[in-house]
């Protein structure tokens, strides 16, 4: 068709706008009401899951509190008052967890697990510590599990009356085990490099046996198993790599160097140790 013939059949314009969808809605329909219910149902996941990001970032400020608390150890006298104010600083971390256990009461935890690892993960690096410190051994899942039992009141409603406490459990994933003591081991350097600034020459030697048993742990799940914990893996043969050159460093020019000077020796050496390429985890 040419312009002009065009110009003379000017296009339809629409001099009646349709009904709206809205005006078509029966609000009676059974797809309407199901629907509604899918939006409450989502509203309250919604909901539960930034109660939990909630929860999970004070349980990760207080166990990262915990954890510089600890790291006192190596430069005070009364090692036993840090490890009673460590503890009670931990049975808060509990209370916090037990919050959790009331929210994923009769849920499927595997749905908001994202919300709540984080937290829990730092948990575990604090209770491992304060258990490395007071016993120079790895605290197992079990035990870390053990102590995640609490105590609930029932509330009656109405004229229902109390029935007695209930017991709520949480159970924390071995996933989130690993990756807890995995990050425990960059705790363990720190403390190799504090404690031979302060004089005390054993404990390197300890840290790096110990940090062998878990790296050789770690080495056996290789590839096979989540892929945080293989990623982990980079970070803790760098803090123990860092450890065994302090070990070689004492061994070796110990008496050579004043032991006011040691600290800094070893962290300038743990620096280059450091590849630039490298990615960080």
């Amino acid at each position: 068709m040419s312009k002009r013939e065009d110009e003379r059949c000017p296009r339809k314009r629409k001099t009646e706008a349709g009904p709206k969808s809205e005006d078509c809605m029966n609000p009676d329909s059974a797809v309407i009401a199901a629907f509604k219910v899918f939006q409450q149902e989502l509203d309250t996941k919604h909901d539960k899951y930034e109660r939990l990001v909630k929860i999970s970032r004070d349980i990760t400020i207080e166990s990262k509190r915990t954890i510089f608390l600890l790291h006192r150890v190596t430069s005070v006298p009364d090692v036993e008052e840090i490890l009673n104010e460590a503890d009670v600083k931990l049975d808060g971390v509990r209370q916090k967890i037990g919050q959790i256990a009331e929210e994923l009461k009769g849920e499927d935890l595997h749905q908001f697990h994202r919300a709540f690892t984080p937290g829990i993960q730092e948990y575990v690096e604090a209770v491992s510590f304060h258990h490395f410190i007071k016993h120079r051994s790895l605290i197992s899942l079990e035990e870390i599990n053990a102590r995640l039992v609490f105590m609930r009141e029932n509330k009656g409603e109405g004229e229902v009356a109390c029935t007695g406490p209930s017991v709520l459990t949480f159970q924390i994933t071995p996933t989130d085990y690993l990756l807890g003591v995995a990050d425990l081991t960059g705790e363990l350097m720190r403390m190799c490099i504090s404690s031979v600034g302060n004089g005390d020459i054993d404990t390197p030697f300890q840290l790096s046996g110990f940090l062998r048993q878990i790296h050789d742990g770690f080495s056996y799940i290789g590839n096979t198993g989540p892929y945080e914990v293989s990623k982990k893996l980079h970070t803790l043969r760098q803090s123990l790599g860092k450890v065994e050159d302090a070990c070689y460093t004492l061994r070796v020019r110990g008496s050579e160097i004043p032991k006011h000077m040691l600290a800094d020796v070893f962290s300038s050496r743990a620096a280059a140790h450091l590849d630039p390429d490298e990615p960080m985890v």
